[in-house]
């Protein structure tokens, strides 16, 4: 039951080139640094990726994607990331760019052993319809487009059919975490972070606080140990490290 491992390094150490991973976070908030970080210095390429987006300000999956070691990417949002854009609208990157809302119910749905569901989300655009371009050619032209998918109608209104997400792995992050891989997250944090716990196959959580078995109050339980196998505890400076995208400040 216990499943604390020693380092992020021996936590990440059977990822292969060429896997999947769904990857925590929303914005910089929640993100997984650390593994991401152990996942980069073994080396391993050629992944995909599902997250709401590919990091930002040269942290998070921003590390992976600067190092040419993301071949596809499914998620919300590109953001400000140059990089991102400048690699998908290049020909290097294929992406999969799907609201919001129905990523979410992908990942939780995969977890939750849900091959597929129906929602009215994209219904009338390209989602539904195919054309969305996943690669470009690097010339402006379109390599590879999203297929048509399936619409129905129930009750007079028309959903489209949406798959379930499982990826090879799932890193993740979380504020509190107990030895058998029970996890609380804070406030943004909780976005997409416990779905995509669910979405692996192999999930590894890093934790700000490791406590023992019974620390936690099962009620505040965020995700329960059964979706997480392998439990990072985060030194003190590595879980202060946490980024500010954008400072305000007021009079």
């Amino acid at each position: 039951m216990d499943k604390v491992v020693a380092s992020a390094a021996e936590a990440v150490a059977d990822v292969p080139h060429g896997a999947s991973l769904a990857v925590g976070g929303f914005g910089l908030s929640g993100v997984p640094q650390v593994l991401i970080r152990a996942l980069y210095e073994r080396g391993v390429g050629s992944l995909s990726v599902v997250s709401n987006n590919c990091g930002a300000m040269e942290s998070g999956l921003a590390v992976l994607l600067a190092a040419d070691r993301i071949a596809r990417v499914t998620g919300s949002y590109i953001g400000a990331n140059k990089e991102f854009a400048r690699r998908y609208l290049a020909g290097e990157l294929e992406v999969e760019l799907i609201p919001q809302g129905t990523l979410a119910e992908r990942l939780r749905a995969g977890g939750a052993g849900i091959p597929a569901f129906y929602t009215p989300a994209g219904v009338g655009t390209q989602v539904a319809e195919g054309g969305l371009p996943w690669r470009y050619d690097g010339s402006g032209g379109v390599a590879l487009a999203s297929p048509p998918k399936e619409v129905r109608e129930f009750d007079g209104r028309e959903y489209v059919l949406e798959r379930g997400i499982r990826t090879d792995y799932a890193l993740v992050r979380a504020a509190k975490g107990d030895r058998h891989g029970n996890l609380v997250f804070r406030r943004s944090a909780r976005n997409f972070n416990p779905l995509a716990a669910m979405a692996g196959r192999v999930t590894v959580a890093e934790v700000e606080e490791l406590v023992e078995p019974g620390g936690l109050d099962p009620d505040a339980v965020h995700l329960p140990g059964v979706f997480v196998q392998r439990v990072v505890a985060l030194t003190p400076a590595q879980a202060a490290d946490k980024r500010v995208e954008r400072r305000t400040v007021s009079d």
